[in-house]
């Protein structure tokens, strides 16, 4: 398990809650959302919890923020105090008035108003500020939620070693939602100071993978953005419950108590539950026309199901919301009055916060239980019901919208928005057999045990640890000032010197077309100063086609590799091919590649001498990641006999034949020309033939944050070009 000094949580609340009620503190635990859901994890780790404590600071008079500190520190909480004005900009306002509505597809619901976002950020600094004045060498820091997303790449700025994680409890909108909001660039750019971000479903993670390559342009492969300085690993992690809590916790004598009540009220009717905060995302209101159109379809099981309607106040101050209670009131009003009798009322509506004890006693009791939100991260009442089914009939009916259904597939899945489904649905998990519903409750159950609350924290801390590690290992061979002098210095002392250097990626940043990635008067000015020096030998091995590298470099003294590897050019000499080369094979090829160009927008062929390119930089990321697939798997059936090879690169997918590349290239060039100090650049899977073919001795660099087998690393052009010129102002002394 991951070896830590703390674990730093950061919400915007803390899981308790500070109150003043006749000029006492009281302190109490916090109420529902994260900080219930976090609330008995934190407390098994050597942990701090930073968040707000439930006061404003008017509400705190001279005296009181001692009382508070010290009421905090023995629970291992440290406050961050906001005015009543940074809340209500912060959290009712931006939080609640743009990020929410937009995240849960509700996008005609938000607003977007500058000032909030202004208040917005300088908030997510005011929770910098304390984290970084909290922070000790080892901490590790756990931020939470959309409240907060701006935090991550704030505390990176301040602490740029901090290992950071971050996770979504809300669902992540596709792109084309997620661009409306006007500070869509500074939002992702706040998130990828995270090292790890975690959200509950696949869809989330290809969303977020997506939009952040279309706004930033950080390309991304097996769930890693790579990053000027690092990479960012982006995973999934379903949260859980503290099972063996709601399971145990159901057997008590004061959850029996309340059970004994709800019986007295309802009798021996089959009990639906509905509980929710009343959010326009939770689809309350579709529920009860679902119940309606149940209970006119079903006039023989009138007075023998009730409905308990749970709904928790929540932001009854946001218009929408208020506008949505008086729906909910409207239509149990009308169900009631249209099917209730003087001995049965169909719907038993309760607007309020419920108990804990009375809480698991509705679940125990509940027949079925309706968790059907429009739109939800994960919700996690489905999985507290299921935990309290022990020996008790229960059935789940389950919104296909929730990302619980991901992994709740023997419930009865419905469309909430779809009345008659919903309304047979109900129907339905009334009628199936006891037996049939304990087995697949069981399925669900064991899976819930296996995956609970604990799992979910260890999982997220071990992949944040292994990242950390992976970054760290990456870093640990990153040419700093040091390494580079004596890079330079071992250029220097050498009489002869042979430099392999790639082109794309390496001594020209990639760009959206290979047409755009052209040489620039500062690389022409530094190829000049190297070839100065009779005892430096270059050698460019590119993929490009030989008369484009010829029209750029061919005046120089230099080496020119074209088409990685199928043409040779010694300095001031001709084109030689390798003999090996053959292009026969194109004619087959190349139909199967414009198969795919036409099935993805924005690829496109460009057809060399002896070899074909599948170009996709500037597709869609989500398509192009699923037809690159399919085409490498179409490929490699077919090149087989054909003695061809797949050379992957940045965005590009390149057949030739088999017994050409880089490294076959270099051991010919190493052969003819024995240097003492030999040097290797590039940037991607096709250089490290060329890393391999070097002996130990050679110095080997990789440009990027990939894994390498290239001694050093870099992270950009900008470090390869400034290597080079301290190497180009050290000439060896013979040339002088």
């Amino acid at each position: 398990m991951l070896s830590m000094n703390r674990l730093i949580i950061v919400s915007n609340r803390l899981p308790i809650t500070i109150k003043k009620e006749e000029n006492s503190i009281i302190v109490q635990e916090s109420i529902g959302g994260l900080a219930t859901g976090l609330g008995s994890i934190y407390q098994t780790y050597t942990s701090l919890w930073i968040g707000w404590p439930g006061l404003v600071t008017r509400e705190i008079e001279q005296g009181d923020e001692k009382i508070i500190r010290e009421q905090l520190q023995k629970v291992h909480c440290k406050p961050v105090y906001l005015t009543k004005e940074e809340y209500e900009g912060y959290y009712n306002g931006f939080c609640n008035q743009a990020v929410w509505p937009l995240f849960h597809y509700f996008y005609q619901y938000a607003s977007y108003n500058p000032d909030l976002w202004n208040v917005y950020a300088d908030v997510n600094s005011n929770f910098c500020n304390v984290v970084c004045a909290t922070y000790k060498t080892g901490d590790i820091i756990w931020i939470h939620d959309y409240h907060l997303m701006l935090l991550p790449q704030m505390i990176r700025k301040e602490i740029p070693d901090a290992t950071i994680g971050f996770f979504l409890h809300i669902p992540f909108p596709p792109f084309e939602l997620f661009r409306l909001i006007p500070w869509r660039r500074e939002i992702l750019s706040g998130l990828v100071g995270a090292d790890l971000i975690g959200f509950h479903t696949i869809d989330y993670v290809q969303y977020f993978l997506a939009t952040t390559r279309k706004i930033l342009g950080y390309d991304s492969e097996k769930l890693k953005i790579q990053l000027p300085d690092r990479f960012l690993q982006v995973d999934t992690f379903p949260m859980g419950i503290d099972y063996n809590r709601f399971a145990t916790l159901s057997d008590t004598p004061a959850v029996h108590d309340e059970i004994q009540q709800i019986r007295n009220d309802v009798h021996d009717r089959k009990i639906i539950l509905s509980i929710d905060r009343l959010d326009y995302t939770k689809g309350v209101s579709l529920r009860l026309h679902a119940f309606e159109a149940f209970l006119t379809a079903h006039p023989e099981l009138h007075e023998q199901v009730t409905f308990i309607l749970v709904a928790v106040p929540s932001r009854i101050h946001i218009d929408h919301y208020a506008e949505l209670k008086q729906e909910v009131d409207y239509l149990v009003g009308r169900i009631n009055g249209i099917f209730g009798t003087l001995s049965w009322t169909p719907v038993r509506y309760m607007f309020t916060y419920l108990p804990f004890e009375r809480l698991l006693a509705i679940y125990k009791t509940a027949d079925i239980a309706l968790i059907t939100p429009v739109r939800d991260g994960m919700n996690l009442m489905a999985k507290e019901y299921l935990a309290t089914k022990k020996n008790e009939d229960g059935f789940l009916v389950l919104s296909e919208f929730a990302g619980a259904a991901k992994e709740l597939g023997e419930a009865l899945l419905v469309n909430p928005n779809d009345i008659q489904e919903f309304s047979t649905a109900i129907y339905d998990a009334l009628m199936i057999p006891k037996e049939e519903k304990k087995e697949r409750i069981r399925i669900m159950q064991d899976r819930l045990k296996r995956y609970d609350l604990a799992r979910w924290t260890s999982d997220f801390l071990h992949v944040l640890f292994c990242v950390k590690q992976e970054q760290e290992l990456l870093s640990s061979t990153r040419i700093d000032a040091f390494k580079m002098q004596e890079i330079v210095t071992r250029f220097h002392h050498a009489s002869a010197r042979l430099l392999f250097l790639d082109y794309d990626g390496t001594l020209v940043a990639l760009a959206q077309t290979p047409q755009a990635a052209q040489p620039d008067k500062e690389l022409f000015s530094l190829l000049e100063l190297l070839v100065q020096d009779p005892a430096n030998h270059i050698v460019i091995i590119s993929g490009r086609d030989k008369a484009l590298l010829t029209s750029w470099f061919g005046s120089y003294r230099i080496g020119l590799v074209a088409e990685h590897g199928v043409w040779l050019k010694k300095p001031r000499k001709n084109w030689e091919l390798n003999k090996k080369a053959n292009g026969d094979w194109k004619e087959e090829i190349r139909p199967i590649l414009e198969v795919y160009t036409d099935r993805t927008p924005g690829s496109f062929i460009e057809e060399k001498d002896y070899s074909l390119a599948w170009h996709y930089r500037k597709a869609d990321t989500a398509l192009a990641g699923i037809r690159v697939i399919e085409l490498r798997e179409d490929l490699l059936m077919r090149t087989t006999n054909l003695n061809l090879t797949i050379l992957e690169g940045h965005k590009v997918l390149e057949i030739k034949n088999v017994d050409i590349n880089k490294g076959v290239v270099v051991r010919h060039w190493m052969q003819d020309r024995p240097c003492e100090f030999v040097l290797a650049i590039g940037d991607d899977r096709t250089d490290e033939d060329v890393f391999t073919a070097l002996p130990p001795e050679a110095v080997t660099i990789k440009v990027g944050s990939q894994p390498s087998v290239a001694t050093y690393s870099v992270l950009s052009t900008d470090v390869v070009r400034t290597l080079l010129t301290a190497m180009a102002s050290h000439q060896s002394s013979k040339a002088d």
